[in-house]
C-alpha cells in the first residue's frame, strides 16, 4: 500500500483544516466526505476537491477507504468509530475518544478484535512547541521534573459560538472540551498518570447565549464548569490543573509550566502547534526564549493522521493512539469522580509516553 485513502465524516468547522492540511502529506489521499447535511458535505467537497460525497453509511461501506476521520460531535464519536471498525476500516476521531469510559473501552476492544488501529486528536503535542519542550526535558535542561501546572481558564463559549448548548451538557464542560489538549501535553511531557484528585462546581446553573443566531436563549448547565485537580504521575512528578468556563475577568496565567530541579520550563498553549518555549535555569534571573527545533509550528492538524497512516503502511507504532486517548478520557472522568466521592481516583489504565519526533526534520 503506497497511499492511505481517507474518508471524512463530519463536514463542520473543524473539517476545513483537515481537508486543507492532509493533501500536503504524500501518503494520504482524501477520497470522500460525508455529513448528515449533504449540502454541507457537497460544499466542502467542491472547495477542497474531494471526489466522492456520501451519506455516513455509504462512506463507511466504501471498500476503497482505508481510514475514516471522525469529526462528528462527541456524543456520536463512539457510534461512528465502532461502525467504522466493524466495517474493517481504521479510525481516527476528534477529541475526546468517547463520552463514557464504557464507550472508550468498546472502541478499543472492537479495534483489537478486527486488528485495526484507533487514533485520536489532539495531535498538537506533535507540533514544534511541545516537541521542543519535550527535547529540553530529555536533555536534562531543567534537571529532574518535579512538578507541573496547567491552566485553561476563560469565560465560556456562549458569547461567540453559534450553538453552544452542548458545551454545558454531560460530555462537555471545560474539562472534556479543552482538557484533552492539556492532559495529552502533560502526559507527553511527563508520562502517564498514577492517581488524581479533583474539585468541581457549576458556578452558573443557567447561562444566556449572547452570540448569533440564538442570542437570548437560556442554557441549563448540567456539567461542571470549573474544575481544579491534582495529578500524581507515575514518574513521581506532581501536577495541578484548572479548567474553567467561569472566568469572566480573564487570566494572566501561563498555559503550562514544568518545574525541575535545575530550572523551570514554560510550555506553549497546547491548543496550538508553535511557541513560544521559554526556560529559566536556577542560576538565571529571567526567562529566555528557546528556538523551536522542530517543524510544524503552524496549524498542522492532521499530523496525528499522517503518523497513523505511516503506521498502517509500515506496520509500526504511532503516537496519537487509542491507548493514550483512553488514558486521557479516564483521567477527565477521574477528576469528576474524585470530586463526587471526596477521595483520590486511582487510574486503572496506563499508556506509553509518546515517542518524540526526530529533531530538526519533518517526519511525514
Amino acid at each position: 500500500m503506497e497511499k492511505v485513502n481517507i474518508g471524512i465524516i463530519g463536514c463542520g468547522f473543524i473539517s476545513s483544516i483537515y481537508m486543507k492540511n492532509l493533501p500536503e502529506f504524500e501518503r494520504i489521499e482524501i477520497l470522500a466526505c460525508a455529513d448528515l447535511d449533504i449540502q454541507r458535505a457537497k460544499a466542502q467537497a467542491e472547495k477542497y476537491n474531494i471526489p466522492r460525497v456520501y451519506s455516513v453509511e455509504e462512506l463507511i461501506a466504501d471498500p476503497d477507504i482505508d481510514l475514516v476521520i471522525n469529526l462528528t460531535i462527541p456524543k456520536a464519536h463512539a457510534d461512528v468509530c465502532i461502525k467504522t471498525l466493524n466495517a474493517g476500516k481504521h479510525v481516527y476521531t476528534e477529541k475526546p475518544l468517547a463520552v463514557t469510559l464504557e464507550e472508550g473501552q468498546l472502541i478499543l476492544a472492537t479495534a483489537k478484535k478486527h486488528n485495526l488501529l484507533v487514533g485520536s486528536a489532539p495531535d498538537t503535542f506533535l507540533g514544534a512547541g511541545i516537541q521542543t519542550a519535550i527535547h529540553l526535558i530529555e536533555q536534562g535542561e531543567i534537571g529532574v521534573p518535579i512538578g507541573a501546572s496547567a491552566f485553561m481558564i476563560n469565560r465560556g463559549h456562549e458569547h461567540w459560538h453559534p450553538d453552544p448548548a452542548f458545551y454545558y451538557k454531560v460530555g462537555g464542560g471545560p474539562m472534556f472540551d479543552m482538557g484533552p489538549y492539556y492532559l495529552t501535553a502533560l502526559i507527553s511531557l511527563l508520562g502517564p498518570i498514577k492517581r488524581l484528585a479533583g474539585s468541581t462546581r457549576i458556578s452558573y446553573p443557567e447561562r444566556t447565549i449572547t452570540s448569533q443566531p440564538k442570542e437570548g436563549t437560556k442554557i441549563s448547565v448540567s456539567t461542571p464548569t470549573h474544575i481544579s485537580g491534582i495529578i500524581d504521575f507515575e514518574s513521581g512528578a506532581v501536577g495541578t490543573i484548572t479548567t474553567s468556563f467561569d472566568a469572566f475577568g480573564g487570566t494572566s496565567l501561563p498555559p503550562i509550566e514544568i518545574y525541575g530541579s535545575e530550572g523551570t520550563l514554560l510550555v506553549p498553549d497546547p491548543n496550538t502547534f508553535g511557541g513560544p518555549v521559554r526556560i529559566r535555569k536556577k542560576e538565571e534571573k529571567q526567562f529566555t526564549d528557546v528556538p523551536l527545533s522542530y517543524g510544524y509550528s503552524q496549524n498542522s492538524r492532521g499530523l496525528g493522521v499522517a503518523d497513523m497512516a505511516q503506521a498502517i503502511i509500515a506496520g509500526k507504532g504511532y503516537r496519537a493512539n487509542g491507548q493514550l486517548a483512553y488514558h486521557v478520557l479516564e483521567s477527565m472522568h477521574g477528576f469528576h469522580n474524585s470530586s463526587i466521592d471526596g477521595k483520590y481516583y486511582h487510574m486503572e489504565s496506563t499508556c506509553s509516553r509518546p515517542i518524540p519526533l526526530p529533531i530538526e526534520q519533518k517526519l511525514f
